[in-house]
């Protein structure tokens, strides 16, 4: 048999590229010069992955300001004073604001699949920003003559454009990014918001037949920065029965970081769909020693305890550098383990 094994998104960038960024940043060199440097990166980065053996491609997010934010890159009704999410180690990442409507995606993620699949033959998969994510931009005290009503109304609009799109151009997938799932219960223990979140992204799956869902994903980890995490604390089984109700068929679930990936796989087996597949996370992109390939095959082996093997796919936990700014990884490090899920799975493919 076959297992199904895929990344999630994020590899890091050259030091050219960064470097580029830096310099766009502060206005020495114009968005032709930039663009320029990403193409450079983005086919060094389809070639790598090709070597890896990798049977899904993702463009690594060689374009992307970050995993969360490229959709609002070019708005001008923006406020740098936003959501604050923070960091284990210290460090903060934080939201833009909205300051008035009505809201649009500047940037729709098909045009990073399009680039790619120019430069390889093998499929594709593209990774999108939850609803829910960029739904924090609007403020706790409204916008006047622009209600959160009509916010999320747009917002739903066009999240649904931003993977319909996507799957009209071809990718192998949709992969919605959910990091935001396991924080809500750091922000709320209650558990309400983790399911304003669900019922919000349920929202947007709705627009899609049963078949296109089939094609569509979520990713959950908590969070990838610097060496970092903004929610490993929250347990688990607070969050995945719920996480289970999104109507995709596929489930992507960092588990390779966990203590104790058993306690989470026990919760998986009692709540996912009969329609889902579980992808298990089997590298940790924050921890800087490279698996081996047959670590790999023992995390599967173990996962394959509670998931029918036909049910069951690998990943990473996370992408590897999920802000452009992010060097904390090395490519070569990246690269080297995702080399070693490539080669564990098969390894425990033939196992099972």
């Amino acid at each position: 048999m076959t297992l199904p094994t895929e990344p999630i998104g994020s590899i890091p960038r050259p030091a050219y590229l960064v470097e580029g960024l830096g310099r766009f940043a502060a206005g020495e060199i114009g968005a032709e010069a930039l663009g320029e440097l990403q193409a450079k990166a983005l086919a060094e980065t389809i070639r790598r992955f090709e070597e890896t053996g990798s049977p899904i491609l993702t463009d690594g997010e060689q374009g992307k300001p970050s995993f969360a934010t490229y959709p609002l890159s070019g708005l001008n009704t923006l406020a740098p004073d936003g959501v604050v999410i923070p960091f284990a180690d210290g460090h903060t990442r934080q939201l833009p604001r909205l300051t008035e409507g009505p809201f649009r995606y500047q940037t729709y993620a098909d045009s990073y699949l399009t680039a790619a699949k120019k430069l390889t033959t093998r499929p594709v998969k593209q990774a999108v920003i939850a609803a829910s994510a960029i739904s924090l931009i609007y403020p706790g005290d409204g916008i006047d003559g622009y209600s959160q009503e009509a916010f999320i109304a747009d917002l739903v609009n066009e999240a649904e454009a931003d993977i319909r799109r996507s799957l009209d151009a071809g990718a192998d997938s949709v992969q919605i990014d959910f990091t935001e799932g396991r924080l809500s219960l750091k922000l709320d223990p209650s558990g309400g918001l983790l399911r304003q979140f669900v019922d919000l992204n349920n929202t947007v799956l709705d627009r899609f037949t049963a078949e296109e869902r089939a094609r569509i994903g979520v990713h959950t980890c908590p969070g990838g920065d610097q060496d970092s995490v903004h929610s490993l604390d929250v347990e688990y089984a607070g969050l995945l029965p719920t996480l289970f109700d999104l109507k995709v068929g596929n489930v992507y679930v960092q588990l390779a970081s966990e203590s104790d990936p058993s306690v989470a796989l026990a919760v998986i087996a009692e709540h996912v769909k009969a329609d889902q597949r579980v992808f298990v996370g089997v590298t940790d992109p924050i921890d800087p020693r490279v698996e081996t390939p047959e670590e790999v095959r023992d995390r599967v082996l173990t996962a394959a305890k509670y998931i029918p093997a036909e049910r069951l796919g690998t990943c990473d936990d996370c992408g590897f550098s999920p802000f452009a700014d992010d060097t904390s990884t090395s490519r070569d490090i990246a690269f080297a383990k995702i080399t070693a899920r490539v080669e564990g799975t098969r390894l425990a493919a033939d196992d099972l």
